[in-house]
């Protein structure tokens, strides 16, 4: 809030050297401070201050240098001035009249300092006539910096932070594939085929199935069988038929030997000729081209197989290399790996954890507690037994993040970093902690490289605060109701979806009250603006001395002064 302080310049100070005693009274009426108060924005003060001097009080030959100091805590930040010259003197400089005076601008801007919350804007002038040159009083203009932005520094501190997931699954699904080829025209199952390695290992799987059905789990066993494309399709629907019932007998026989039950589902292709164009494109045919071309101009599987044929130079090949591996039936066993259950994973780790996966863990750890010390005594193990990952790092610097110890948490997502530098949560991590301490560049370098991590949405919005992009911040916080997204919205003065974001948040703390304070004196409620901050100061002293100075509450300082006492 700006206040009008007319300040006269004493006859002395105006007559110090007398070339310059013509120049009349600057007061701070003639300057507007837009904003004001003042506002860090982006880690800057910009403002913008119009001039706007009156008659007779710049001499025809005279030349003033007005310049902008910040003044807090016993020191001051100076600004870029600006010279004004009389209508007499030859120069590039703003002229004013004295006859008539005149008006201009300056653009200021002072890089932000803790501390400048409390603080006052002076202009402060050298007058200089006759080559002479003296100091004249300098002038209040403005007091205050709001720096409401800054708050995302507390804000940041109950952020998401990003959590290194665990890839456990309890239920697997796998499958084991066999084939049994035939000879052309027949359906036969032959004793070659039946003793194939890959028969073997088909038949040893479900083997593994029946002998522990506590981990492993038969769904189903699919049988597909083919004919090739060569031939009348009527002969080769009724092969490839033949040839299903004759393989899907045969796995049901080797169920009832196992003593598994489960599904048998076969179906059969009469002439395969997605298989044909899989086998011609994966081969080193000299006219495969030919043939592929062929199969995408015609449709019509008569007239596909006599446009083949046609190609000479290529048929007996194909009949030698890619017609016989065509004539099959395909076996596929389709089952599930059970893992541990919730219980016997706990039970495990209490009797000896080094028989529990990686993935095992981080789920104990992520999943199956609430309570902190034990997931960091799960996650400690974790780093024991498996070194080489970094999650658990990871999610050990998330619980000191969260206790507020940020040199520990810095410690262990760095050594996270160390064993994957392009980790996405680690880098984000640490990008959280560097916006705590205002250094945006740095969280900048870090949050950009975490694009893949589950908070990286929530961490972009934080860090566009900080640089002063409100819009940017409230679209990336648009689906969060916590203090940082409602922090956004009220420097984004949408006053009424921070209003509703500050009513949702589940875990209201100091900073929450406070936030819903200052939107409360911007919305002019001075009920709000003291219930608030006494909900605020309760659960956190500091917020005592925040208030005090902060330019927030101008309009409120008895109100504050009330609470504080």
């Amino acid at each position: 809030m700006k206040k009008n302080f007319y300040v006269l310049i004493p006859a002395a100070a105006s007559m110090v050297l007398t070339g310059c005693s013509k120049f009349g009274n600057f007061t701070a009426d003639m300057f507007n401070v837009t904003p004001t108060p003042l506002e860090c924005v982006g880690g800057q003060v910009p403002a913008t201050v119009s001039a706007n001097i009156p008659a007779k009080v710049m001499p025809k030959k005279g030349i003033i240098t007005c310049t902008p100091v910040l003044r807090y805590n016993g020191t001051e930040s100076v600004g870029a001035g600006k010279t004004f010259q009389g209508e007499k003197i030859q120069g590039n400089n703003t002229v004013i009249s004295y006859k008539n005076g005149g008006a201009s601008t300056m653009k200021i801007n002072f890089p932000w300092k803790d501390g400048m919350e409390s603080s006052e804007l002076y202009m402060t002038f050298v007058a200089t006539k006759s080559g002479k040159s003296v100091e004249l009083n300098d002038v209040k203009i403005d007091w205050g910096v709001q720096c409401t932005a800054n708050l995302v520094r507390n804000t940041v501190k109950s952020a998401n932070t990003g959590m290194a997931a665990d890839q456990f699954q309890r239920i697997i699904a796998k499958k084991q594939e066999a084939q049994i080829k035939f000879l052309i025209g027949q359906a036969n199952l032959r004793g070659s085929e039946l003793n194939s390695n890959n028969i073997k290992e088909f038949i040893a799987q479900l083997k593994n199935i029946k002998a522990d059905e506590k981990g492993l789990k038969l769904n189903n066993v699919e049988v597909s069988s083919y004919a090739s494309p060569d031939g009348a399709y009527d002969l080769n629907d009724k092969l490839a038929g033949n040839r299903g019932k004759n393989s899907e007998s045969y796995v049901n026989q080797q169920l009832k030997k196992q003593k598994l039950s489960g599904d048998v589902d076969s179906k059969y292709t009469a002439e395969d000729w997605d298989g044909f164009k899989e086998l011609v494109q994966q081969s080193n045919l000299q006219d495969k081209d030919v043939i592929l071309r062929v199969l995408s101009m015609y449709s019509d599987p008569e007239q596909r197989e006599q446009e083949i044929k046609n190609i000479s130079s290529v048929y007996k090949e194909l009949a030698d290399a890619v017609l016989p591996e065509l004539r099959r039936s395909r076996l596929t066993i389709n089952y599930d790996v059970i893992g541990r259950s919730d219980e016997e994973i706990l039970a495990q780790f209490g009797e000896d954890a080094s028989k529990l996966s990686v993935e095992e863990l981080l789920y104990a750890a992520n999943k199956l507690t609430t309570d902190a010390a034990k997931k960091e005594a799960i996650l400690k193990k974790t780093t024991e037994l498996y070194a080489n990952d970094y999650r658990a790092y990871n999610n050990l610097g998330e619980l000191a993040y969260k206790k507020g110890d940020n040199a520990k948490a810095t410690e262990y997502f760095k050594k996270a970093l160390s064993i994957n530098k392009n980790a996405a949560e680690p880098n984000v991590n640490l990008g959280l902690i560097a916006l705590q301490s205002g250094d945006t560049k740095t969280a900048e370098s870090y949050i950009a490289k975490g694009t893949s991590a589950n908070n990286y949405d929530e961490a972009l919005g934080q860090l566009y605060i900080a640089q002063g992009k409100y819009s940017q911040a409230t679209a990336k916080l648009a689906d969060s109701y916590t203090n940082s997204a409602a922090l956004a919205s009220i420097m984004n003065k949408d006053y009424a979806k921070a209003k509703v974001i500050l009513n949702s948040i589940k875990n209201a703390d100091a900073t929450t009250y406070y936030l819903a304070a200052v939107l409360g004196a911007r919305t002019n409620s001075s009920s709000e603006v003291k219930s608030n901050l006494q909900k605020a100061i309760a659960a956190d002293k500091s917020y005592i001395k925040k208030a005090a100075t902060d330019a927030e509450f101008n309009k409120y300082a008895e109100v504050v002064a009330a609470i504080a006492k």
